[in-house]
């Protein structure tokens, strides 16, 4: 080991012999041969006496049955590598915590902290406060040495890995388990077997070898059914049977068919009926008249499938069960005087009996969500969907639902429910970060008030006033001032009451009972103040939503008015420098200035969300959002004229509106590789299109931004683009560039069409506290404008120009996974900067798009290529 470490050190000594260029670059080298050797070195210091380190695991000879698949049967994980290197960080700090560790010493000092507290609680028994504190003292002391005693000390808890020794039990019983799945998966004459591969300093590689061989796919399949109802409700449902003529066989699909029949005949008032009743069908019993063929012959072999449903013991038919009686209870008001249940309290309705325990509740919007009616044949779906129908109205902390009777095989059934509390107040704050690291943080507040059943219809009333300070970069710094990061404040307040229902006046409405259906109504006014400029909104909305399963949600605003009105920012420069761009970017054809003066924009919108995510799970999961939208649809019914006499948008005094198209299309798809390891990608692209007057102009709000934490974070938020555009010093067509090359972004650039993806490769790195994951990623995208512009070439989307348009951007990032919530920070640099075509240098023009070269670790920040730290709640996508 010293050895080693000595050779490394001469070689970095005389490396300071070349000039720094070149040790720049040899340093980073340096230090991973370092960290090899020194990883080689103590890898394997105090490891069990005869002990091989598992090093490697590898699954071969598969052809149909996916490597990940037989992989998931291994329990034992190597310890984890860089980059498939023999580095390993974790076991080193394992080993390291390992020596100056001494578990007896922990165990002593645990027994001797509860001795002492077992002393000192017997002379505290007449001082309960006194007592009380040392019990909190005590109870933390104890948990910390039991954690000491049981996982090691804080370098083999949070930043180590035990060693991950090899047994050759586990190889032969990880074999078995394969031979058994690959019978599991049809293929009964696939072998499984393993070798060994014995590296350097006592490491040990396994190889799985798989020999699928001939693999059995169904020819018949015949269902024996003994009970006559029974058979006509299967077989009527066998289009949706998961089991198919032409299939392999597969173990796991005749258990998802099992599964199926079952809810089937559950959803048809067979409350006792259970998989017992369709027994497991042995393998060699299934092939009968099968095609009897060498054991190594891999040719397509054939196989019948018997599947019986049987009927009870001592009985010619399964029991068929109706729901009898049903009874809704009400927690009754926990303030109230106790007194006995009165008539008025208990209401009748559709055969349903709701003892409202006192409460002003709606029995109509409760019937709605009940879908257990008395006489009705059992049902295991209306069972799940009425529980979680009133769970979803978010009225209730628990709902129970149970049958308390089965007599004559009718189900008594017993809702009861305990109402949340009616008045509740929030409070939320945070704090943001700055990007770049210039500056200081910035912090949020939210305040939310909300009164539950306010009119006794289940609706829920909400009000929130919200403050934030926020932060402003990549403006000119001020002449009077070094101030480069500038401070932007909003404040909001909103009101909103949310129905549990589609207000509709028609029976349309009673459609959407079993999709947990809302009708919200808002009201809000937000104000924004910016160096650059000021902007406040005044927004009425009206909305519907409904949820048709876990996975699909439909959202449609049917109305959404926006009243707007815009202004000067606070820094006078700045927002001097933001308007004559504005004004430049109008003698060129643009109709951005118009989003920033009093304003009337209203619309509709649907929206449909596709999840199949599940926080906490990483499987593979996809999701889609698309939302269509339509401005100032109403406004069609008006001519011209009319629409100028209204509104008079040519006058100083009144009000611009707006007649626009937009959809936006986000899909995301989410891959995992190993347990904590994920391959995420993400497409999202939409246009906006204004075809009112003055050149038809969108709303601020709707035109779409690149760049920033959850776009491409190689590039300041909201300033890539658009298209092969740069920018420019205002009054002037000449690049804004900064003395060391870097292009001066001096505020946002909206465009009418968005393309951007990502691919990210998400994986655990270590615990400390929280779990620190890291990220790789590449981003990719831009906006453009609809219009061409003769001051701003390569603005506008053409088909044949916008693929060398699209910016991309590489780079890292951590993320503290703290369950609850997810702190983000991610580094970026440009690769591809399409606005960087034509860039002036000594001796002509220069194609500088290619710019990832320029990066420099030495100019983190200040060169031409700088690195943007971005921060982030929760992941970017």
């Amino acid at each position: 080991m010293k050895r080693g470490y000595d050779v490394v050190r001469t070689m970095y000594d005389r490396l300071n012999f070349y000039p720094s260029s070149i040790t720049h670059h040899t340093s980073i080298l340096v230090f991973i041969c370092l960290t090899l050797l020194s990883s080689g070195c103590l890898s394997t210091k105090k490891l069990r006496n005869n002990g091989y380190l598992l090093t490697a695991q590898t699954v071969r000879g598969n052809k149909r049955i996916p490597t990940e698949d037989l992989e998931s049967l291994i329990p034992q994980k190597p310890n984890r590598r860089i980059l498939g290197l023999p580095i390993t960080p974790p076991l080193w700090f394992y080993l390291f915590g390992l020596r100056r560790y001494n578990r007896d010493v922990v165990v002593r000092e645990l027994e001797a902290k509860t001795n002492e507290f077992e002393q000192q609680s017997q002379q505290l028994v007449n001082q309960p406060q006194a007592l009380k504190k040392l019990n909190r003292r005590f109870s933390r002391q104890a948990k910390r040495l039991r954690q000491k005693a049981e996982e090691g000390n804080f370098w083999m808890r949070n930043l180590g890995e035990p060693p991950s020794y090899f047994a050759e039990s586990d190889a032969q019983a990880n074999t078995a388990k394969m031979q058994k799945y690959l019978a599991d998966k049809g293929f009964f004459h696939g072998k499984a077997a393993y070798t060994l591969d014995t590296l350097r300093r006592r490491q040990i590689r396994v190889n799985y070898h798989i020999t699928e061989n001939a693999g059995f796919y169904l020819r018949n399949i015949t269902y024996e059914i003994a009970d006559p109802r029974v058979d006509s409700i299967v077989r009527g449902s066998l289009s949706t049977s998961k089991l198919k003529t032409g299939d392999r066989f597969d173990l796991e699909t005749l258990a998802n068919e099992k599964n199926r029949i079952e809810s089937l005949l559950k959803d048809n008032g067979y409350y006792t009926f259970s998989r017992q009743y369709i027994p497991v069908t042995d393998i060699d019993t299934t092939r009968r008249g099968a095609d009897r063929l060498p054991e190594a012959d891999t040719l397509y072999r054939h196989l019948d499938l018997y599947l019986q449903i049987l009927n009870p013991p001592g009985q010619s038919a399964h029991p068929i069960y109706r729901i009898g009686d049903v009874e809704v209870r009400i927690s009754p008001e926990e303030l109230q005087p106790s007194q006995p249940q009165i008539r008025l309290d208990t209401i009748k309705r559709n055969g349903i009996t709701y003892l409202l325990g006192g409460r002003n509740m709606s029995s109509r919007l409760l019937d709605s969500k009940i879908f257990l009616r008395p006489g009705a044949l059992y049902s295991q779906t209306n069972y799940r969907e009425t529980q979680r129908s009133l769970f979803l109205l978010n009225q209730f902390k628990f709902v129970n639902l149970n049958f308390v009777d089965s007599t004559g095989r009718r189900l008594r059934t017993l809702i009861t429910a305990s109402p949340l509390d009616k008045y509740e107040a929030t409070a939320e704050s945070g704090v943001t970060v700055l990007y770049q690291g210039q500056g200081y943080p910035g912090g949020f507040g939210n305040l939310t008030f909300r009164v539950r059943n306010l009119f006794g219809g289940l609706e829920t009333f909400e009000t929130s006033a919200r403050f934030g300070i926020e932060a402003q970069t990549g403006f000119v710094p001020d002449p009077n001032s070094n101030q480069r990061v500038y401070s932007s404040q909003e404040l909001g307040l909103s009101s909103s009451l949310i129905f549990p229902q589609i207000i509709f006046p028609s029976r349309l409405r009673f459609l959407f009972s079993k999709y947990n259906p809302r009708t919200q109504v808002s009201l809000g006014y937000s104000n924004t103040i910016r160096p650059d400029y000021t902007r406040s909104t005044l927004r009425a909305t009206t909305s519907y939503s409904w949820q048709i399963s876990p996975t699909k949600q439909f959202n449609f605003f049917i109305a959404d008015i926006n009243l707007i009105n815009a202004g000067r920012g606070t820094n006078q420069r700045i927002s001097d420098d933001f308007y004559r761009q504005l004004d430049s970017l109008g003698d060129q054809g643009s109709t951005i200035k118009l989003s920033f003066r009093r304003s009337f924009a209203s619309g509709i919108s649907m929206a449909y969300t596709y999840n199949t995510n599940v926080t906490g799970q990483n499987k593979r999961a996809s999701f889609l959002r698309t939302v269509a939208e339509s401005g100032g649809t109403t406004l069609n019914f008006f001519s011209a004229q009319e629409l100028n006499r209204i509104f008079r948008p040519t006058d100083s005094t009144g009000l611009q509106y707006y007649k626009y198209l937009r959809l936006n299309v986000d899909y995301r798809y989410y891959m995992p590789l190993r347990a904590r390891t994920t391959l995420a990608f993400r497409i999202n692209t939409g246009m906006a299109y204004g075809y009112g007057p003055d050149g038809g102009p969108v709303p601020y709000e709707k035109f779409f931004f690149a760049g920033g934490s959850n776009s491409v974070r190689a590039w300041l938020p909201r300033r890539l683009g658009p298209g092969a555009a740069y920018p420019f010093n205002s009054g002037s067509n000449q690049p804004s560039m900064t003395d060391n090359g870097q292009l001066i972004y001096l505020f946002e650039q909206p465009g009418n069409i968005l393309i951007e993806g990502s691919a990210e490769l998400r994986g655990r790195l270590f615990h400390l506290f929280a779990d620190i994951n890291g990220a790789l990623f590449v981003d990719f995208g831009n906006v453009w404008t609809l219009r061409n512009s003769s001051s701003r070439p390569g603005s506008a989307f053409q088909l044949d120009t916008f693929l060398p348009q699209i910016a991309v951007g590489t780079g890292v990032g951590l993320r503290f996974d703290f369950s609850f919530f997810v702190i983000r920070f991610d580094g970026g640099v440009k690769v591809w900067d399409p606005a960087r075509q034509a860039i002036a240098v000594e001796g002509g023009i220069e194609d500088q798009r290619f710019i990832l070269p320029k990066f420099s670790l030495k100019q983190l920040s200040s060169g031409p290529n700088p690195l943007i730290i971005n921060f982030g709640i929760g992941y970017p996508f």
